[in-house]
């Protein structure tokens, strides 16, 4: 892997970080976290007329035919700057049409969301917050031409501004959990859908969605019946390495903050920076905050030229989980008892750290997936 960035992929990073900045300040971060929407749909407009939202499509389904590698060096922009909204839910799910989609499929959807005019997320857990097949219990039952859903999704990111929601469901009862599984295009505005809004530390917007009797033609089938794991396969993979990406920007701005804060804080008569134990505190960080970062580009990397491995993805996961929770207590002691409050910048990467852990799979889960791909 070439780490030397072309001067395109450099174009792209400075534009990115210039734009968040003056369009995404934390004014309206702490804004938007309380509002309904939890987005700006006039800065979502902007980042269409940029190409964001198609840059790995290619050209004839609206996008503009970049990597997936420059797409992690945006989304690592945005998570530097803290960028709320269904970015991220909705490219792992028109990633994962455009791999796993029919030919219709794909030019109905990936024009769309090319520009900005539809959100879409993948309702993939459950109550038991498990990320395996063997928890999918929601169940699909075949009528005529449709299906119809019956079930309960938890946490499903940005459901309430959906257009349409990927639906993992138990289509057939199987010994091995991993078949008999179907993914659906579901319309979000179908009769029996219910969404209610989902608290967390983070206030990222995540949603119980329930569904009764929800009917879907089989034609919305994404990927093959009973043979959907693959396609959530592919989401996971995709969805992991940009927020993997996204944290990674995070421990970047986290470190920085820092940095800038101890050399003007003063106390006992010089910066808090000169003390020794401050100095250790920051250089452990800029180590960790480095591993990750590189952690993140190499991931990436590999996953947009498809020789990532489950075992690389999760090692690579647990990881950053683990090392963006670190970053940000550090940097949070750093600052002292401000850094928690919900009026400094600091607290507001301190807590999507927490919740980020939990996003595509948590550090157990990920560790559970790198021990079986050791054979143990």
């Amino acid at each position: 892997m070439n780490l030397d960035f072309t001067e395109e992929q450099e174009m792209l990073r400075t534009m990115a970080r210039d734009l968040l900045q003056t369009e995404c300040p934390k004014t309206l971060v702490r804004e938007l976290e309380e509002s309904d929407l939890g987005y700006s749909p006039e800065l979502w407009k902007k980042m269409a007329e940029l190409g964001w939202q198609g840059l790995t499509f290619p050209e004839e389904y609206g996008g503009t035919g970049m990597t997936f590698f420059e797409l992690a060096l945006l989304v690592e922009e945005m998570g530097r700057n803290i960028l709320p909204g269904p970015f991220i839910s909705t490219l792992v799910c028109g990633l994962t049409i455009l791999e796993a989609g029919s030919e219709q499929q794909k030019r109905e959807f990936l024009p769309k969301v090319a520009a900005g005019e539809m959100i879409l997320t993948l309702a993939l857990t459950e109550p038991s917050a498990s990320w395996k097949p063997e928890h999918i219990s929601v169940r699909a039952v075949a009528s005529n031409e449709e299906y119809v859903i019956n079930g309960t999704k938890l946490f499903v990111p940005d459901a309430h501004v959906a257009d349409y929601l990927l639906v993992v469901a138990r289509t057939e009862d199987s010994t091995r959990p991993e078949e008999g599984i179907t993914v659906f295009l579901v319309d979000a505005r179908s009769p029996g859908i219910q969404c209610e809004p989902q608290l967390t530390l983070g206030l990222d917007n995540k949603a119980e969605v329930v569904f009764k009797d929800v009917r879907v033609p089989k034609g919305n089938i994404l990927g093959e019946l009973n043979q959907g794991w693959k396609v959530v396969q592919i989401a996971m993979t995709k969805g992991t390495a940009l927020k993997i990406a996204e944290m990674s920007g995070g421990c970047q701005a986290s470190l920085e903050m820092a940095n800038a804060f101890v050399k003007e804080r003063v106390q006992y008569g010089r910066p808090i920076g000169t003390f020794q134990v401050i100095q250790h505190y920051l250089a452990d960080v800029w180590g960790k905050t480095d591993r990750t970062t590189h952690i993140a580009w190499e991931i990436c990397w590999k996953v947009g030229a498809g020789v990532a491995t489950p075992f690389e993805v999760a090692a690579a996961k647990a990881w950053t989980n683990e090392a963006y929770k670190w970053v940000t207590e550090r940097c949070v002691q750093c600052h002292g008892a401000i850094g928690t409050t919900r009026d400094h910048d600091m607290g507001l990467y301190y807590r999507r750290a927490k919740v980020a852990e939990l996003d595509y799979g948590d550090t157990d889960s990920q560790m559970e997936v790198v021990a079986q791909q050791m054979g143990l």
